[in-house]
C-alpha cells in the first residue's frame, strides 16, 4: 500500500509538471540578524539613532508551504534580544540636557516569537520549486504571540533583574494598573527577497517590522509611582526611578557634568550637587510622565538572512524484499 500511494503521488506530480501545473513544495530555514526596538527609549523622531544605537541579534527557524505560484504561508519561531537606553540615546551634546537623558532608564528583553504568515510573491514561481526564477521579491503579512521579560541591570549584584514583579510603575497596588502581561500579539509586516543557489537551496534577506500592542516591552508607559509604595522593597524603589544615579549604569559613566547643564537649561539652576538638587525641581515627582506618551505601543524589528531547504515533494518509498 505505502508503494502504490508514493507512486501515485510521484506520477500525479510528473503529470502536474507536464502539463505546465504548479507543483505544490515546502521549505525549511534557518536564519540569523538584528533586532531593533522602538518606544519609550529609542523614539521614532529620531529613526537613525534609534535604529543604530542599540540594535541587538536575532536567530529563528521557519517552515514554509508554497501553494501556488505565488501565494505561501510559513510558520516561524524567531529568538531576540531588543535593549534601549537613556544615556547611550542622549549624551552627545544636543541631547544630553533633555528630559530623557536626566531619567537614565534602560532595559533588554530576551523576546520568544511565533509567527503564522501569509506570503505573496511579487515574481511568481514557475510550475516546481526547481524551475523557480533566480531572483525573487516578496511580501508577507501575519500574526504574532510573543513572549517577553524586560530586565534591567543591578549596579551592585551585576545581575539582570525582571522589572515586571517590581511594579515600577506601582502596578499592582491600589489606585494603580494591574502588572502587564509577558506574552503579547503583534502584528508582523514585511518585506523580502531571495537568490537562487541552486536547485534545493536558496538565501533570502528580510525586513519584518513588528506592530504590537503593549507599551511594556521597556517597562516603562504611565507615570512615576509614589515611593512609599516600594518602603519595604528597596529593589523595587531604586528601578523605579534612576534619574539620581550619579553613573549610567550600563556604561558606568558619570553623569554629574551633564545633569549640571539639564538643570541650567530646564529650571535656570546653577548647582555644584545636581544630584540632590534634581528631586527638588518636581522632576520624577510621583504622578509625573515616566514614559513619552501614554498612546504610542513599543514596536520592534527583524532584519535577518535567510538559507533555505526545497524539501522532497514526494514520498520515497523502500524498495521491497
Amino acid at each position: 500500500m505505502i508503494l502504490t500511494f508514493g507512486l501515485l503521488l510521484t506520477n500525479r506530480n510528473v503529470q502536474a509538471q507536464s502539463r505546465g501545473i504548479f507543483v505544490p513544495y515546502s521549505t525549511a530555514g534557518i536564519g540569523i540578524g538584528t533586532s531593533n526596538y522602538y518606544g519609550d527609549m529609542a523614539p521614532y523622531r529620531r529613526p537613525l539613532s534609534s535604529t543604530f544605537k542599540m540594535m541587538r541579534w536575532s536567530i529563528g527557524g521557519n517552515y514554509t508551504r508554497h501553494f501556488t505560484p505565488r501565494i505561501a504561508a510559513r510558520a516561524s519561531f524567531t529568538y531576540a534580544r531588543i535593549a534601549g537606553d537613556d544615556y547611550i540615546m542622549n549624551r552627545d551634546s544636543k541631547h544630553d540636557a533633555s528630559i530623557f537623558y536626566a531619567r537614565n532608564l534602560h532595559f533588554r528583553n530576551d523576546l520568544k516569537e511565533f509567527s503564522v504568515q501569509g506570503i505573496y510573491k511579487l515574481i511568481p514561481d514557475n510550475r516546481s520549486y526547481d524551475r523557480r526564477p533566480q531572483f525573487g521579491a516578496y511580501l508577507f503579512a501575519g500574526i504574532a504571540l510573543t513572549a517577553h521579560n524586560p530586565k534591567a541591570l543591578d549596579t551592585l549584584k551585576g545581575d539582570w533583574v525582571k522589572l515586571q514583579p517590581l511594579g515600577t510603575e506601582g502596578q499592582g497596588n491600589e489606585g494603580y494598573a494591574k502588572p502587564y502581561s509577558l506574552v503579547q500579539f503583534a502584528i508582523p509586516v514585511g518585506i523580502g527577497v531571495r537568490y537562487k543557489i541552486n536547485s534545493r537551496f536558496d538565501i533570502s534577506a528580510e525586513f519584518g517590522f513588528r506592530k504590537t500592542f503593549t507599551d511594556y516591552l521597556d517597562d516603562t508607559h504611565g507615570n512615576y509611582a509614589d515611593p512609599a509604595l516600594f518602603a519595604d522593597n528597596p529593589l523595587a524603589l531604586k528601578f523605579s526611578n534612576r534619574s539620581t544615579d550619579p553613573v549610567a549604569v550600563r556604561k558606568g559613566a558619570d553623569r554629574t557634568e551633564s545633569l549640571k547643564k539639564f538643570l541650567r537649561a530646564n529650571y535656570n539652576i546653577d548647582s555644584n550637587d545636581p544630584l540632590a538638587t534634581l528631586p527638588t525641581t518636581g522632576f520624577a515627582a510621583p504622578g509625573s510622565f515616566r514614559g513619552n506618551s501614554p498612546t504610542q505601543k513599543d514596536n520592534y524589528l527583524f532584519c535577518m538572512i535567510h538559507l533555505n531547504y526545497m524539501l522532497p515533494a514526494q514520498i520515497k518509498c523502500p524498495p521491497l524484499k
